[in-house]
């Protein structure tokens, strides 16, 4: 691998992105995939911190349109996150990164709680590190829990993985002919509604100026490449 970009980052995972073609749960081959992926770059000395959505198997919004309330879905989504963050960690473990669980919520016997303290610890100690239970807050999506996670350990970029290879003018699995930006800013993706990621996110990033990649992560090698070259995925700048 060439010399990193990056020396400490935070990525995105949709809980959908571990569900392969099966359309719910864990996809084994997915999940080791994955975590090959992230231990080659902790391998090399890259710092990574990693939050995961709960999405393949279920979500607050959702539930709510059948009648159960918001708070308890998004404490399902919740609980759900915490699933796949200790089956990340198990298979990071098993392709040779150590790897640690911090949850927002107190799940003593299954994972260690969230503090800022201990991620940095683990990540200086060449830990890869799993926050799970988003923000521990309904009302919160992963992503931003993700920008959050990612200003408080001082990483150097969020790398949002996507089904798409980078942010798009429109729906490019709608339309054809829709084009792929390079490179925005924050305010360009406010400004064309861009919907990157939710509201609170990007004005999360704005405020404290940290920059965003997104790619896709279902290519392999794509997230080697993230640190490794500026062409991949699209760039988003704090200015």
């Amino acid at each position: 691998m060439a010399a990193p970009l990056y020396q400490r980052l935070l990525l995105k995972l949709s809980g959908e992105a571990l569900q392969g073609a099966q359309g719910s749960g864990i996809d084994p081959a997915v999940l080791q995939r994955v975590a090959v992926e992230v231990a080659a770059l902790a391998k090399k000395g890259v710092q990574v911190g990693i939050v995961i959505g709960g999405g393949n198997y279920c979500r607050g919004a959702t539930l709510e349109t059948v009648g159960v309330h918001r708070v308890t879905g998004d404490r399902m989504g919740m609980l759900a996150t915490v699933i796949n963050s200790i089956a990340l960690a198990d298979a990071l473990n098993n392709a040779g990164a150590p790897a640690r669980v911090l949850s927002a919520v107190a799940i003593p016997k299954v994972c260690e709680d969230f503090s800022r303290e201990a991620a940095l610890r683990a990540l200086d100690a060449g830990e890869v590190v799993v926050f799970a239970a988003g923000t521990g807050n309904p009302f919160f999506t992963t992503d931003t829990a993700a920008c959050l996670r990612g200003i408080e350990i001082g990483a150097d970029v969020v790398c949002k993985a996507t089904m798409v290879d980078g942010i798009y003018d429109a729906d490019p699995k709608k339309n054809p002919s829709a084009t792929r930006f390079t490179e925005l800013t924050l305010d360009e993706v406010l400004e064309r509604k861009l919907g990157v990621m939710d509201l609170t996110a990007i004005l999360l990033c704005q405020e404290h100026k940290m920059p965003l990649r997104v790619f896709d992560m279902t290519t392999p090698g794509n997230l080697t490449r993230i640190v490794e070259d500026l062409e991949t995925g699209t760039r988003v700048n704090p200015a």
